[in-house]
């Protein structure tokens, strides 16, 4: 027999297992961990409270809408024309401007402007859009993204932020009237 203080090869190689066990379940454990406390320990993307400038005012004439672009506040040195984002820039009157996001509300396809029609039409699934971003009709639900805007010393500028994703918005009004089911 053998001493209780003795390691048996069994003893030996069931603790091994364990130790191993254990070190390839924290490997697995960490980046799950991450990514569900990100939320949490996130830190703000570098420029995603700044203001960023689209041009002079006397690029976009009252009444128009005019494609722009801005480069991108995350961008690195190595993403070249990929971190230039373009947005659609209608001018209402004066200093009243709506500035939308190039991507269309259902999927995220571009859409193009088209002065003819005054409608902004995305090519992949026929989402139309009016000119002041509202829906017109097709799968999309919601109308165009508008991004925050401010006229400072004759220049447009745009807080990018983060966009949301493309899809149905994440909450709607429900009403409800006494005595009378909620509609949505």
């Amino acid at each position: 027999m053998t001493a209780p203080d003795e390691l048996s090869r069994r003893r030996m190689l069931v603790k091994l297992g364990i130790v191993f066990n254990g070190i390839v379940g924290a490997i697995v454990a960490v980046p799950i961990v991450r990514y569900i406390l990100s939320p949490v320990i996130r830190e703000p993307k570098p420029g995603s409270e700044s203001w960023l400038s689209l041009g002079p005012l006397g690029q976009f004439p009252e009444g128009q809408t005019r494609l722009a672009t801005y480069r991108s506040p995350a961008a690195n040195p190595s993403d070249g024309e990929t971190a230039n984002i373009p947005c659609w820039v209608r001018r209402v009157k004066g200093e009243t401007f709506q500035v939308f996001a190039i991507n269309c509300a259902h999927l995220g396809c571009p859409v193009r402007w088209f002065p003819q029609s005054g409608l902004f039409l995305c090519p992949c699934h026929g989402g139309v859009y009016y000119s002041d971003g509202s829906r017109a009709s097709g799968p999309p639900e919601r109308g165009l993204f508008e991004y925050r805007y401010k006229v400072e010393r004759e220049s447009l500028l745009i807080q990018p932020g983060e966009l949301p994703t493309p899809g149905a918005p994440t909450a709607r009004l429900i009403n409800i009237s006494p005595g009378k089911t909620p509609c949505v």
